[in-house]
């Protein structure tokens, strides 16, 4: 249950579809470990070269392609001149023929499953592989990936499916180079509008009394926002994205981010119906019965969150920020830095924090080339060129003197103009490649010659990219950056996260999950909307669904994961 894939949403979200894109490269839900995460191909391209033993002559690389890809999230369209993809593909030669998720992503890729086809590229999902909708990829990158090769280099055997061995799918985070640096924080946490702290004294929430107290009192103070009503907190349990009401039990309790189950001594439980997350939902219950919880939380879709979001009236809830953070980027953009957000990592009483994590490889996400791709080889070298440094840097700092600046030392910065353009998501549209970035293999931590991959990650660049206000709240904190809020990450333990293990689609396990999401869905917005006299009723109820649910085969097959990757990961 609770997938937590780490996935960003650029921008806000639209239902545009399929728009040929300028693309090159040469360079939850898709977990099912969760509680509930078509184009053409160019005639001009070479088709001989499909089957992935056929060497491809050096001169094919540059041949103008299409490639079709389908990306498993909402997005906005590029601009059909968009400076980044123009570049890439006047010098690569390859576009992209883009389809964004619209609606429900489980609904869509059965509907892709039951028909048969697919797109050359498509965004990870185990029951894809289930499908015999993927092939494998570990011979294409010994042959023609050597950036590929290279850059998953530790983490090969961990890519590898369970059941038969193959590597399917390029995980498009967690592969580091360099030193790391956590300026940035973009995991869960129960998120509070920065204006509401400014208000109160810039206070530090350590429990759920803390927090709602602060929300409670703000917004008696601020009944309108804006001109709209307030809204104290809210939740999204909507498709995949129901972690942000499925997973706050396991981090107020001290767990780390294992998604549906919490892991001690090395054994994994289900915790949807244990006491702590009954203590969460009773306090929701409350929440909901001073008037503080929105009463859309459970019937709105993730366009109508982020849209309340972006308007700036919601005070608070519990997220992962990538799941919010195109919605908080509109509200920068409008100057609303107020009304943007700082996470905090609370607890119940007496229990140490375990919210911030150490990077991992973001597996069972990323790119995999269907059955269905006309030339295999020329995407495993669109994706292979792609991670070379020097399209790296174009793609998450731009271009050197349009986007970014080089300053005596060698380090890169930007201009505060430059700064405010990153800021403009109309800009953004014409002059970055987000979509690609966003899932496609990726350098982080730091080039050869220093320079973080980022700019959020450059530290004198994050600290000047801040806003007054920003600075102002950090420093009122003693803080330098928003990873500062939170304990420092431990090691994690060799099979982390377990909401990566996959379910394998129609097994026992997978049904398992199904049905306790369904419950959770059906149930806890009932709890916390009941009246407090009627809530330990409900629960009830809620507990009786569970003990019908086949939990013990959900649970054995994350612990014999668990064991797997202990005894095949260790030191490898």
């Amino acid at each position: 249950m609770g997938v937590v894939k780490r996935k960003k949403l650029w921008g806000s979200l639209s239902l545009g579809l399929a728009l040929s894109l300028a693309l090159a490269g040469c360079g939850g839900n898709n977990n099912s470990n969760s509680a509930g995460n078509q184009g053409t191909t160019d005639p001009a391209a070479s088709s001989e070269n499909a089957d992935s033993g056929t060497a491809a002559a050096a001169s094919d690389d540059l041949k103008p392609i299409t490639i079709s890809a389908f990306i498993g999230s909402p997005n906005q369209q590029p601009t059909a001149d968009n400076r980044i993809y123009k570049k890439i593909q006047d010098e690569l030669g390859v576009k992209l023929n883009m389809e964004f998720l619209v609606g429900d992503l489980q609904q869509k890729l059965g509907v892709m499953i039951a028909g048969g086809e697919y797109p050359d590229l498509i965004t990870a999902d185990p029951k894809l592989v289930t499908a015999k909708a993927v092939i494998p990829l570990e011979d294409l990158i010994d042959k023609y990936g050597p950036h590929l090769k290279e850059h998953y280099a530790a983490y090969w055997n961990r890519m590898k499916d369970s059941s038969d061995g193959h590597i399917y799918w390029l995980p498009n985070y967690g592969a580091y180079t360099g030193e790391t640096h956590s300026n940035y924080y973009s995991g869960p946490a129960f998120w509070i509008q920065k204006d509401i702290l400014k208000e109160a004294g810039y206070p530090t929430p350590k429990t759920l009394d803390d927090y709602f107290k602060l929300i409670s009192d703000y917004a008696a103070k601020h009944p309108t926002i804006d001109g709209q009503p307030t809204i104290g907190y809210t939740t999204l349990a909507y498709g995949w994205q129901t972690f942000g009401l499925l997973n706050a039990p396991e981090h107020l309790s001290g767990h780390a981010n294992d998604g549906g189950v919490v892991v001690d001594n090395g054994v994994a439980s289900v915790f949807a119906t244990a006491d702590i997350a009954k203590t969460y939902y009773k306090k929701l219950n409350d929440v909901y019965n001073q008037g503080l919880m929105d009463k859309e939380a459970f019937v709105q879709n993730a366009d109508q969150y982020n849209a309340k979001i972006s308007s700036g009236r919601v005070l608070g809830m519990f997220d992962q920020h990538w799941n919010f953070q195109g919605a908080e980027n509109e509200l920068v953009a409008q100057n609303k830095i107020g009304e943007t957000y700082v996470g905090f990592p609370l607890t119940y009483d007496g229990i140490k924090d375990h919210y911030l994590d150490r990077g991992v490889i973001n597996l069972n996400n990323g790119f995999g080339i269907s059955k269905d791709a006309k030339d295999p080889i020329r995407i495993i070298k669109f994706l292979d060129a792609q991670l070379d440094e020097k399209w790296q840097k174009i793609l998450q700092w731009g271009e050197e003197g349009v986007d970014y600046k080089v300053d005596e030392n060698g380090k890169f910065y930007r201009t505060p103009e430059q700064r405010k353009q990153q800021e403009d998501p109309t800009w953004k549209l014409a002059n970055k490649a987000e979509a690609l970035l966003g899932y496609a293999p990726k350098i982080e931590g730091t080039y050869s010659d220093g320079n973080a991959t980022d700019a959020g990650s450059q530290p004198d660049e994050f600290y000047a990219s801040l806003k007054p206000e920003d600075k102002e709240l950090l420093d009122a904190y003693h803080y330098k950056t928003w990873s500062d809020f939170f304990s420092p990450a431990p090691e994690n333990p060799v099979y982390y996260p377990a909401w990566q293990i996959d379910l394998i689609d129609g097994s026992d396990a997978s049904v398992a999950n199904k049905q306790m999401t369904d419950s959770s869905l059906k149930y806890l917005p009932k709890a916390i909307m009941s009246s407090s006299d009627k809530f330990d009723a409900v629960w009830q109820d809620y507990v009786d669904a569970y003990k019908k649910i086949n939990v013990k085969a959900y649970e054995d097959r994350i612990n014999s994961q668990i064991q797997w990757r202990i005894e095949n990961w260790t030191s490898k």
